[in-house]
């Protein structure tokens, strides 16, 4: 039978879209689940994206059963900021059936292009803290929150439908071993005497929130230039430091200031990816217990997110915020950190990461094409 599209509008269409991929991974023992509740906000028309985003959502049936769903974006703040007209693939997800594939990717195509849209590309999400890239290497590996799952074959759909690669990020899995660990150490001390600025802990989410909305300023000074990135207004910011902050293990958190201005941050977090596993895409009544015992018994630190504002990046302020993230992991008794997405071309981040005993071992791309 012919794949049929249903664009979602109802909340039963949004909770179909959201409960596709739990049933499509439902065997899956590398893939952590989103949380039902925030996806499907994502998807409500009161998503403070939707200020500079326009969306569409569809999702694809055959035989009487859903087969897959896909997103189609515009971010007009990005398309501005590159002067050209893109359109978005965003949380698509489709069994492996060329009909299926083909015929959600059309139906996202033939919208783009009644919106005068000259190229697609993706998997991208409303802003670069969504979720982002096709996981085509790596599948092998459990992922962190910030990163994505994927099933093998939809990298040859996307190669199939005429697809090319824009751009890869790479993930690494670092073990903080004694050599590295000084190196570091040695490194910040000097750039702490030199520069005047100065490190800012926290013991307490109480004492983490005042900084919750500077942290995401930052980002937006620090990742401008940066591809896929549009600016965060100040509802999205909002949002997104509700969404992280109330959830955060504050040692792991670390601030730079100068002249008691923040001027860069590091936000790492206890890996909570077999503890989403366990919620099953719920937080009550029980998955917010598998959580908060991932938060204080740490087993591995995820990056979660991190930033030094344009004027600072050449200061060495990286150094000293990896440096006491590494020392605030030794107390904790922890060694092994992931890494988030690094674009390949990124050699001075990528070469620092290869000298810590690593592996570099995940790959996801954004693949592009003129429509």
């Amino acid at each position: 039978m012919t794949v049929t599209i249903k664009e979602v509008k109802t909340r039963s269409d949004i909770k179909q879209f959201v409960e596709f991929q739990f049933e499509l991974y439902k065997n899956c023992d590398n893939w952590v689940p989103p949380l039902k509740g925030a996806e499907k906000k994502s998807l409500l028309k009161d998503n403070p994206a939707n200020d500079f985003c326009d969306s569409r959502f569809f999702l694809a049936y055959k035989d009487g059963h859903c087969v897959g769903r896909i997103g189609a974006i515009i971010n007009r703040s990005y398309n501005e900021k590159v002067q050209k007209k893109f359109g978005r693939i965003n949380r698509i997800e489709f069994t492996d059936d060329v009909e299926v594939s083909e015929t959600l990717i059309n139906t996202a195509i033939a919208w783009f292009r009644e919106q005068k849209m000259e190229f697609v590309h993706g998997p991208l999400g409303f802003t670069n803290l969504d979720t982002q890239g096709l996981l085509i290497d790596g599948f092998e590996y459990l992922p962190s929150i910030a990163s994505v799952y994927h099933l093998p074959y939809y990298q040859d759909h996307f190669t199939r439908l005429g697809f090319e690669k824009e751009n890869d990020w790479i993930e690494f899995r670092l073990t903080i071993t004694e050599g590295p660990l000084n190196k570091a150490k040695r490194g910040a001390d000097i750039v702490l005497k030199r520069s005047g600025v100065q490190v800012v802990s926290f013991s307490s989410l109480k004492e983490l929130q005042p900084y919750s909305v500077k942290v995401f300023q930052i980002l937006n000074d620090a990742f401008q230039f940066l591809p896929y990135v549009s600016h965060l207004n100040d509802k999205m910011i909002r949002q997104y430091a509700d969404k992280y902050f109330k959830i955060l293990n504050p040692r792991f958190i670390k601030v730079v200031v100068k002249d008691d201005q923040p001027i860069g941050f590091f936000v790492g977090l206890p890996s909570l990816s077999k503890a989403m596993q366990k919620t099953k895409g719920r937080l009550f009544p029980f998955g917010i217990i598998h959580i908060l015992r991932a938060l204080k018994k740490p087993e591995v630190i995820d990056m979660l997110l991190t930033g030094v504002l344009q004027d600072y990046q050449n200061a060495g302020i990286a150094v000293i915020l990896i440096s006491e993230l590494q020392q605030e992991m030794v107390k904790a008794g922890v060694n092994i950190l992931e890494t988030t997405g690094i674009f390949e071309t990124n050699q001075n981040v990528i070469t620092n990461w290869k000298n810590y005993e690593h592996i570099q071992h995940k790959r996801r791309r954004c693949f592009v094409k003129s429509i």
